[in-house]
């Protein structure tokens, strides 16, 4: 039998899939069908409720529902004013990391017992990393670090257990672990792909996650203070972030099944290394870059200006008509992370003499969100999202892009356990919605 060639097969298929799988619009809007669960204002589907954070971004005034500056509360605080409590010489990750998981903030003694818990599992199983990790190394850290979380079930007397002792410990054990996971994925890349020289570095128990991260990434172990603060409060930021966002209901969805840990946790990394998802930074960078290379003069703002309405025309860059790092999908004036945010990143930005550039990205969030307004009904405001700054800060500190998306796995974690634990205890329902079918009866 002659050998068919997949590729060629599939590609001889594409338009039989085109013809029998594409629904008009207007079918979509004579069923009152929300897709991407949202509608035709962008406001989320009602899916399920949560006691673990919340984001405002409309009140109601005088009966009118009014675009407000955005919140994101965590258990029941604002997220700046636990960011406000951090001493300037500590740090914040694993205070706020017992917050979003078990509903309170810790005393100082709860504080100690459970970073000692995060520090003292910061470790693989006997030679993990060099028969998993350092096996098919890929420029993709977020398919490597779901491949090692999948394995890392096989290590698990009690991988099946919906126990909520099992489900915490599991989950303390993979946040402990993330770090690792993608650091040393992305160290086996650079050396068998990239051909530079290998360190692997062993996570000390006397630093914090930031700290951590930080020293295993560089040859020289070496960082700033600032440099570790300002990674801190960006896993903070990127820690929790509703129940509707496209991961955690994810890890929701899947959770509802029955499955275990390892496997709603991947589910989640599956979801996030969407570039429509966690690879926002990622575009706003090449976008950056774009400026650079096609504006004569950086400081020039009408230049700016002309250049970022192609962009937005769709006739440059990636000519999809997007000003990526504008806009959000839930907030209307303002994300209060980028509101944090900011201010971190104009002292680091400062620190590393790259005041010219802060200044550019001054620039293209004001004309941006101008030119928006101008070209574009927008029901809701426009805003700069955190995404708009976290490349430029995961730049100046010297991560790679490749690590971009995994720096938010690392954060992001924490609230995908908090909502695992509490689908388990509060559902107790699969998941499954519904989808009207639209299919056309070829046979009576």
């Amino acid at each position: 039998m002659k050998k068919i060639n997949i590729s060629e097969y599939s590609a001889a298929k594409t338009g039989l899939c085109l013809a029998n799988d594409t629904i008009s619009e207007d079918l979509y809007q004579q069923h009152h069908v929300y897709r991407g669960l949202r509608d035709l204002e962008g406001k989320g589907v009602l899916t399920g409720l949560t006691n673990i954070s919340e984001i405002v971004a409309f009140k109601t005034v005088d009966g009118v529902k009014t675009p407000v500056d955005g919140e994101l509360w965590y258990r029941g605080y604002k997220v700046n004013s636990l960011i406000d409590e951090i001493a300037p010489d500590s740090f914040g990750f694993e205070r706020i990391a017992y917050l979003i998981l078990f509903g309170e903030k810790p005393n100082e003694e709860e504080y100690l017992e459970f970073s000692k818990v995060i520090a003292q599992n910061r470790t693989l199983p006997t030679n993990f990393t060099r028969d998993v990790i350092m096996k098919a190394p890929s420029k993709d850290i977020m398919n490597s670090m779901t491949r090692s979380i999948l394995t890392l079930a096989s290590y698990d007397k009690n991988v099946a257990s919906l126990s909520l002792e099992d489900s915490i410990r599991q989950c303390l054990l993979l946040i402990a672990q993330f770090p690792m996971l993608a650091i040393y994925g992305y160290h086996a890349y650079n050396h068998f792909e990239n051909y530079e020289s290998m360190y692997i570095h062993r996570p000390s128990q006397a630093l914090s996650t930031a700290e951590n991260i930080l020293m295993m990434l560089r040859p020289d172990k070496k960082f700033t203070e600032l440099e570790a603060k300002i990674l801190d409060i960006a896993l903070i930021l990127h820690m929790e972030h509703g129940g509707g966002n496209n991961s955690t209901f994810t890890t929701r969805v899947v959770t509802s099944a029955g499955t275990d840990t390892y496997s709603a946790i991947a589910a989640g990394m599956s979801s996030l290394k969407g570039p429509k998802h966690g690879g926002a930074n990622i575009k706003v960078m090449e976008m950056m870059k774009n400026i650079r290379e096609n504006v004569s003069d950086i400081e020039d703002r009408d230049e700016i200006r002309a250049y970022l309405k192609k962009i937005l025309e769709g006739k440059a860059f990636d000519n999809k008509g997007i000003i990526y790092g504008l806009g959000h999908a839930v907030y209307s004036l303002s994300d209060p992370r980028e509101v944090i945010f900011k201010g971190y990143v104009e002292k680091l930005a400062h620190s590393k003499d790259m005041d010219k550039n802060m200044a550019l990205y001054n620039m293209v969030e004001e004309e941006g969100i101008s030119l928006i307004n101008q070209s574009r009904h927008i029901y809701k405001g426009v805003c700069p999202n955190v995404d708009f700054y976290s490349g430029f800060v995961y730049d100046m500190l010297g991560i790679p892009a490749e690590l971009y998306t995994p720096l938010f796995a690392i954060a992001r974690i924490v609230g995908w356990s908090a909502h695992r634990i509490e689908e388990l205890i509060c559902m107790n329902k699969i998941i499954r919605p519904a989808y009207l079918s639209v299919m056309k009866e070829l046979e009576k």
